[in-house]
């Protein structure tokens, strides 16, 4: 791995740097106050995206996309951390699974998708099954040549805008010496389909406007059509496309984290208190040494670990790494910011105690920091038999 970034990937980061300063900054405080993306700020986000050529930069050129390898997309990712998930998701980057898509999926789905047209969401959490994703109850059921889906699922992400939900539901079961296993497909269901609801979700502190939602399926007919991938392949499928979103988790955190240090550091430079600047202190200053230590560390697992994608170099314990150290690194430094500025840091005057509200969901999704130690313990102990 080069330790610098090429002419083109530094006007990657310049220009998406400063759509988010131009583009989604000036919204975040509507957003955070309401609750909501205003229709024409979403529409106007997405269309400026489209502009720049980066809509859907994360599929390659021989669907439309942009074709950036994964270092050059964590490099954007990084970017977005620092506004808004709410104004972001506008960015548009759909989700790296529909490449799975066949035949006529591709005209539905895939290239609609990746142009604009269409809106996706993956939905696999459940209520009683979040991380067991072989604990799964939504079910579908095969009848008369048709699958027969019911069930629920919760904590959806982006589904109040889209058009088609990728949906994991349980196909089966095998008994296993371990029990039962649940067999996964991945369907593709349409907004709108007989059976099937889009509702609101839970209210949450965490990325205000960025909408969790609820899916219900009540006797929801869906043809083979709608498989993605193979019946009972949706391990496969996830295996092959998902596990890499954890490295645009641990990408946003960095943003983000840099985001939250520049507060940190220009209020230690500016705040006077016993007639010097605070970050004169040894007590701040140290803070900032530790905070920017803990970033750059975070920045170069997230980079490496999306570099060896690219080489075609084993990366899940690298990247369940990067996510884990990146998340939990975010709450670390939310939370010393606003011990740099005291009292005023948790005012809703700044921006800090938002960040340090978003931050602790971070540790949470695509896996939680308790399973990403899972796979990185697991990767260690397996090859010695263990």
């Amino acid at each position: 791995m080069h330790f610098g970034l090429t002419e083109e990937q530094e006007m990657i980061v310049s220009t998406v740097r400063r759509f988010v300063e131009e583009e989604i900054y000036p919204h975040e405080e509507t957003v955070e106050r309401t609750g909501d993306v205003p229709e024409d700020v979403a529409g106007r986000i997405k269309q400026k995206t489209m502009e720049l050529g980066f809509y859907a930069c994360n599929f390659p050129e021989e669907v439309g996309g942009a074709g950036l390898s994964h270092l050059e997309f964590a490099l954007v990712e990084r970017e977005l951390g620092r506004g808004s998930m709410a104004l972001t998701h506008f960015f548009g980057r759909p989700q790296n699974i529909l490449m799975a898509c066949e035949g006529e999926q591709r005209e539905r789905y895939l290239l609609p998708a990746v142009r604009g047209e269409r809106m996706d969401a993956l939905a696999m959490t459940e209520p009683d099954a979040g991380s067991d994703v072989r604990g799964m109850k939504c079910m579908a059921r095969r009848d008369g040549g048709d699958w027969v889906v019911n069930g629920t699922k919760h904590f959806i992400s982006g589904a109040d805008h889209a058009d088609f939900i990728i949906v994991f539901i349980a196909t089966g079961e095998d008994d296993t010496p371990k029990g039962p296993k649940k067999r996964i497909t991945a369907f593709l269901v349409d907004r709108g389909t007989l059976g099937f609801e889009i509702a609101l979700g839970y209210e949450s502190v965490s990325h205000r406007g960025y909408k969790n939602m609820i899916l219900r399926f009540d006797n929801c007919r869906l043809p083979d059509a709608q498989v993605l991938g193979e019946v009972d392949g949706g391990f496969a499928v996830m295996n092959e496309w998902l596990y890499a979103t954890r490295i645009t988790v641990a990408a946003m955190a960095v943003g983000r984290a840099r985001r939250v240090f520049d507060y940190a550091l220009n209020y230690a430079a500016e705040r006077k208190q016993f007639g010097q600047q605070i970050g004169k202190f040894q007590g701040v200053s140290f803070k900032l040494a530790d905070m920017i230590t803990e970033i750059d560390a975070a920045d170069w697992l997230t980079l490496s670990s999306a570099w060896r994608l690219d080489q075609g170099l084993p990366a899940n314990r690298e990247i369940a790494g990067a996510k884990l150290y990146a998340s939990e690194m975010l709450a670390r430094v939310t939370d010393e910011a606003i011990a740099v500025y005291g009292g005023m840091g948790l005012m809703n005057d700044l921006p800090l105690e938002r960040f340090w509200r978003d931050a602790r969901v971070e540790r949470i999704w695509d896996g939680t920091s308790e399973i990403q130690r899972h796979i990185i313990s697991r990767e260690l102990l397996r090859p010695l038999g263990a």
